[in-house]
C-alpha cells in the first residue's frame, strides 16, 4: 500500500482524538469517498485525511475561542458585533450548522413517529394472527370430536356386527323361501 494512506487509529494518534470521534464525524457518504478496506483495517486517503484534520482543527479552535471568550468579557456591547466581516461569516456559518441541525432533528422526530406508527400496526396484526390461531385451534378440537363422535356412531361393536350378519342370512334365506311357498289368501273365491 502507499505511504501516504493512514489507518483510523494512526490519524486518531495525530489528531489526539479517539477512533470512535473519527467515526462519528465521517458520514456515510465520505466514508465511502474517503475509507478503503485492506483485510480488517480501514485506510483513509489524503483528501480524507485533509478533510478530518480540518473537522476536527475547528473544533480545536472554536473551543479555544470558548475559553478564550469565557475567560474575557467584553467591554462594551459594541465589541460583539464588531463590523469585522470575518464575525458576521462565522455567525452566519453557525446559524446556518443551527438551522441544519434542527432540520435533521425534525426529520428525525417525523421517522421516529412513523416507526412508532408501524410499530403498533404490527403488533395489531400479530395480535389478530395469534387469535385467528387460537380460533382456527378451537374449531379443529371442535371438528374432532365431531368426527369422533360420528364415528363412534356409525362403527357398530362386535356383538352388533354379528347380529347384524345373522339377520342378513336369514332374511336373504326368507327371500330365496318366499317364490316356493304358495300364496294363500284368505278369500277364495274362484275355488
Amino acid at each position: 500500500m502507499s505511504e501516504n494512506l493512514k489507518t483510523i487509529r494512526e490519524l486518531a494518534e495525530e489528531l489526539g482524538v479517539s477512533k470512535t470521534a473519527i467515526n462519528k464525524k465521517v458520514s456515510d457518504k465520505e466514508r465511502k469517498q474517503w475509507f478503503s478496506k485492506n483485510g480488517n483495517r480501514f485506510l483513509i486517503n489524503e483528501n480524507g485525511q485533509k478533510a478530518i484534520k480540518a473537522m476536527f482543527l475547528n473544533d480545536i479552535d472554536n473551543r479555544k475561542l470558548e475559553t478564550e471568550n469565557t475567560e474575557r468579557q467584553p467591554e462594551s456591547t459594541t465589541e460583539n458585533f464588531g463590523s469585522n466581516g470575518q464575525n458576521n461569516a462565522d455567525i452566519n456559518y453557525v446559524r446556518d450548522i443551527i438551522n441544519y441541525q434542527n432540520a435533521q432533528i425534525e426529520d428525525l422526530k417525523e421517522t421516529k413517529a412513523q416507526q412508532f406508527k408501524q410499530l403498533n400496526q404490527m403488533q395489531n396484526l400479530l395480535d389478530q394472527q395469534q387469535r385467528l390461531a387460537l380460533q382456527d385451534k378451537k374449531l379443529l378440537e371442535e371438528y374432532k370430536e365431531e368426527i369422533k363422535d360420528l364415528k363412534s356412531l356409525n362403527t357398530p361393536t362386535k356383538d352388533s356386527e354379528k347380529n347384524d350378519s345373522t339377520q342378513k342370512e336369514t332374511s336373504v334365506e326368507n327371500i330365496k323361501e318366499a317364490p316356493h311357498k304358495k300364496n294363500k289368501k284368505w278369500w277364495n273365491f274362484g275355488k
